[in-house]
């Protein structure tokens, strides 16, 4: 028998494969998973995109749970807010204090808020099913809808806008849309996709005022063009939810560095992260640890995570395979489907290999040590290879 508790802080996906892959390794103690929402672990792909077209309720999108963690205890609705981990405790908004043995760090990302002066109220960002159902009373024919940013939550969100009848004006610094991921041309060729469809992007510019007394009306941009507007919808980055764990000396720089286990670097106690905020290395692409913003890392860093905690609770050592998880996105726009493997924005070069990126293609991202990304876009089927490939990259 384990004595003692294992706190998990944040419940979202990486949190809920941390505690499933803990009872996995054996661990059998209490567990706590602490969330700022009321909700249980839930997808939240799907509030870009089908809830915001059909109202898809939360429970709908929960994520099975495991029958090992049916008796994990839910503190919902209320958020850490600090933390001492030589005492070994977390503190939360309600001023409950909860002693740990071992801590899950899973508190994610939130979206990054820029200090624009104007009104607060018809503007929105997307991260909640709160957020989805509050930008989804405006979405109807003829609504005015401005994003501002044109990465894949603005572009998704671009997409399901129109779709309802909406007039939708995208408002972004960079060159082209998701050009980080995708890179200039490909960039362009779904910019082109969206233009087709009646989406108008301001590239090159922000915004520099909301407009309105109580509710904003619309934004005036940086070069002085005012674009009316019943809502906004703000998608311009995100920043790690590390706050609460300032003055414990760890490497928040960048979300919250951790080893090939997860295991928190100088943490003075059993701690590893997971999911959008771990900094971790990947022997797939070396270099500097990195935060990778991708649906399935949740799962892989949860995984690893929880087996590394258990091990260490139990006296043992934790596994010191290097962590090789690939990395893998999708987005839905209109009929069309962005796949990819690896990571692409970290490519010096950029190849089409097939097709034409105004239509079907696939795009193969390389640095100096090969292969390093693909994307293909409505190809679907033919990037497995891609991936079997990518994964060589362990073994050389």
């Amino acid at each position: 028998m384990t004595s003692g508790q294992v706190v998990v802080v944040g419940a979202g996906l990486g949190g809920l494969r941390a505690a499933e892959s803990l009872r996995g390794a054996g661990y059998d103690g209490h567990i706590v998973i602490v969330g700022d929402e009321p909700h249980r672990p839930y997808n939240r792909p799907p509030l870009s995109k089908e809830a915001l077209a059909g109202g898809v309720s939360v429970e709908q999108l929960e994520f099975r749970r495991k029958a090992s963690i049916d008796d994990v205890e839910w503190r919902l609705g209320s958020p850490v807010v600090s933390s001492d981990l030589t005492a070994q405790t977390v503190t939360l908004a309600d001023g409950s204090v909860l002693p740990f043995d071992g801590l899950v760090v899973a508190s994610g990302i939130r979206p990054r808020a820029l200090p624009i002066p104007g009104p607060e109220k018809g503007r929105y960002f997307l991260r909640t099913a709160q957020d989805a159902a509050g930008v989804r009373e405006y979405l109807v024919p003829g609504a005015r809808v401005v994003i501002m940013g044109a990465g894949f939550i603005g572009c998704e969100v671009a997409a399901t806008a129109v779709g309802l009848g909406a007039t939708v004006h995208v408002v972004a610094l960079d060159e082209e849309p998701m050009i980080r991921p995708l890179g200039r041309e490909l960039g362009a060729g779904m910019r082109r996709r969206h233009e087709a469809k009646g989406v108008t992007f301001h590239l090159g510019h922000t915004i520099s005022e909301f407009l309105g007394e109580d509710h904003v009306v619309g934004a005036r941009l940086d070069d002085g063009t005012v674009l009316n507007a019943d809502v906004v919808i703000e998608a311009v980055g995100s920043v790690a939810n590390t706050e609460w764990l300032e003055g414990n000396g760890l490497d928040l720089s960048d979300g919250l560095l951790v080893d090939d286990g997860m295991r928190v670097i100088d943490a003075p106690c059993p701690m590893v992260a997971v999911g959008d905020l771990a900094r971790h290395p990947n022997a797939l692409f070396p270099g500097p640890a990195r935060r990778i913003e991708h649906w399935n890392m949740p799962t892989e860093t949860g995984k690893r995570a929880g087996a590394t905690l258990g091990a260490i609770l139990s006296g043992q050592e934790p596994a010191t395979a290097p962590f090789t998880a690939m990395p893998s996105f999708w987005s839905d726009q209109y009929k069309h489907k962005v796949q990819s493997f690896g990571m692409p924005g970290i490519a010096n070069r950029i190849t089409l290999v097939d097709g034409d990126v105004d239509g079907p293609c696939i795009v193969e991202y390389l640095d100096d040590t090969g292969l390093v990304g693909v994307v293909g876009i409505d190809r679907t089927s033919e990037l497995a290879p891609y991936r079997a490939r990518l994964l060589e990259r362990a073994r050389g």
